[in-house]
């Protein structure tokens, strides 16, 4: 193998970075899909093809900065896949499907689609994006319902398999597919999409190659992973040995099972990491387990963003982290466990308790914890053509405070990282009206450094027979504030039915919904940092004039005059 110089090592790095990037723009711009195309539910990665023991593997050398959540988890789709088919059955132009939460995935929804790229017969690299299917069937339209209580509940469970067999569909796999959702043109334009992202990747590696020779571009994927990994043992070999504990709860999982615990232990040795999850609760009735990756994911996410964000996120970033997930627990889930909501909801609680374990050992490092949830939110039916339609959307809220600045208002915040779905884009498309969009007053928790605002979002509903699914946590349990922050808001939920008044819902519910019915969604708030009195007057002033807290709560909770502040 090639030697390589520092400058054409970094030059390639970037190139790498830039491949899954341009893999992520071309899945966004062909995509069908509102989900994928407006709220850009979906993440590209490179792998390099390695050799372990004469048996053949793929690591990661470059993301897309996108989901984290599917990130973390794309390795073991990548390795499901090529357990699946070996080199020896691949040739240029297949692409393999898959799903399946317990063989690779994370939840039905998420379709990953595996593309191994060939240089002059030679399989030198691997491309893989993940994109979050609005509809894969399953006992409720959007597939992300709150009240399955197995997988196959779900939706079409896919073992990894090829949809595409040396460049052409494989008919029989997509008929099967396509036959088995809601909206299938829909599904076909953006499983081509899917493979249309990977294809640019084929061409860029292949243009890479060419220019710089393929005995250096395979050593600069080696030497990006082993850089990635000193950079990673010098992060945690300044962090204090020891460990450190700390405990979060989930409210429920919509079937009567409440005050779920995620445990989780940080030990530091040196320049290596173990994060324990001995103590979270046994796997639950409800649709909130997650599998293995899932946890993976939430896991090298928190690590990252408490040691330096900016070192390369590949294999070996993450090669000094062990994670110890008991099996048949929420954080582990085994078959034939619901886990749809796993991906949305432990994620998110698995990151807020890793956080908060980093924040009482090195708050500086750490943040408070933001809304904890992605509020997902799913409507199917017919709409006013006679169409059948199904329409996913997660809903943003607030960020947690941190050293210098405050959380931000109203966003996907951790483990989602996507847009929300445009008004116009909603009400052009479906059957259905934004009433209401706006940040809630008095949510983010009060601190030198503010959490931030949670949203609200009115959806009304204009033709019968709507299948509605809440799938939302944070309800009873509100997003914890550090170093003396105080707790944001809890989220609050609302159906009022046509000519009634509004009545609360659970977080995790089902509905059916007629023409004039509206829900209300209305998501937490973001945990403050830092003692509240220590909050600059001005920035108090400035969250009033914004009329981002209330008068009330600059009296009671800050000590300040509202009269006497300066405008």
């Amino acid at each position: 193998m090639s030697e390589i110089d520092p400058v054409t090592l970094e030059v390639l790095r970037n190139a790498c970075v830039a491949v899954a990037e341009e893999m992520n723009a071309t899945l966004v711009r062909t995509s069908y899909s509102p989900n994928i195309k407006d709220r850009r539910d979906c993440s590209c990665a490179l792998f390099d093809v390695v050799d372990e023991d004469g048996t053949a593997a793929a690591e990661m050398i470059s993301q897309a900065e996108n989901i984290p959540v599917h990130l973390g988890a794309m390795p073991y789709s990548v390795a499901a896949a090529i357990e699946a088919y070996p080199p020896s059955e691949l040739q240029d132009g297949d692409a393999i499907l898959l799903n399946d939460p317990f063989h690779g995935g994370a939840h039905l929804p998420d379709m990953t689609l595996v593309t191994p790229i060939f240089v002059d017969g030679e399989l030198v690299a691997i491309a893989a994006n993940r994109a979050h299917h609005a509809d894969v069937g399953g006992g409720r339209a959007g597939s992300v319902a709150a009240d399955s209580t197995e997988i196959f509940q779900e939706g079409i469970r896919v073992p990894p398999v090829k949809l595409y067999d040396g460049g052409g569909p494989v008919e029989d796999v997509f008929d099967l597919l396509l036959t088995n959702v809601r909206t299938p043109d829909e599904r076909r334009g953006d499983f081509r999409a899917q493979r249309a992202a990977n294809r640019t990747a084929v061409e860029r590696v292949r243009d890479l190659a060419d220019r710089h020779g393929l005995g250096t571009l395979q050593a600069a994927t080696t030497e990006i992973k082993a850089y990635a990994e000193r950079r990673m043992r010098a992060e945690i070999d300044e962090l204090p040995d020891g460990t450190v504990e700390f405990e979060d709860r989930l409210d429920d999982d919509g079937q009567g099972t409440e005050d779920i615990r995620i445990a989780v232990a940080v030990t530091v040795d040196g320049d290596e990491l173990v994060v324990d999850f001995e103590g979270t609760s046994e796997q639950v009735p409800g649709a909130i387990n997650a599998p293995l990756a899932v946890t993976a994911s939430a896991t090298y996410y928190a690590v990252r963003c408490v040691t330096d964000p900016d070192v390369p996120p590949n294999a070996g970033t993450y090669r000094p982290i062990e994670i110890r997930a008991p099996e048949g627990t929420v954080v582990n889930a085994q078959p034939p466990a619901a886990v749809v909501g796993g991906n949305l909801e432990i994620s998110q609680r698995a990151t807020d308790a890793l956080l908060g374990a980093f924040g009482e050992e090195s708050p500086e490092r750490s943040v408070a914890a933001a809304q904890g949830t992605m509020n997902s939110v799913t409507f199917g039916g017919t709409n006013r053509e006679g169409e059948p339609f199904a329409f996913y959307e997660t809903i943003g809220g607030g960020y947690g405070g941190r050293t210098g600045a405050d959380g931000m208002d109203g966003v996907h915040a951790h483990m989602s990282n996507t847009l929300n779905t445009p008004a116009e884009v909603l009400e052009t498309v479906y059957p259905v009206r934004v009433q209401r969009y706006a940040f809630r007053p008095d949510t983010g928790g009060a601190g030198e450094f503010r959490g931030g605002l949670g949203l609200r979002r009115d959806i009304e509903v204009l033709t019968d027979g709507i299948a509605f699914s809440l799938l939302a946590d944070r309800r009873r349990y509100p997003p914890y504030g550090l170093a003396g922050g105080v707790a944001g808001a809890v989220g609050e939920d609302y159906l009022t039915r046509a000519d009634d008044d509004p009545r609360t819902i659970p977080g995790k519910s089902t509905h059916d919904l007629d023409a004039g019915d509206m829900v209300s969604i209305r998501t937490p708030g973001g945990g403050g940092f830092g003692d509240p009195a220590d909050r600059e007057p001005e920035a108090v002033a400035r969250d009033l004039r914004l009329g981002k807290v209330s008068t009330a709560t600059v009296r009671q909770v800050y000590g300040l005059d509202p009269t006497e502040l300066d405008d």
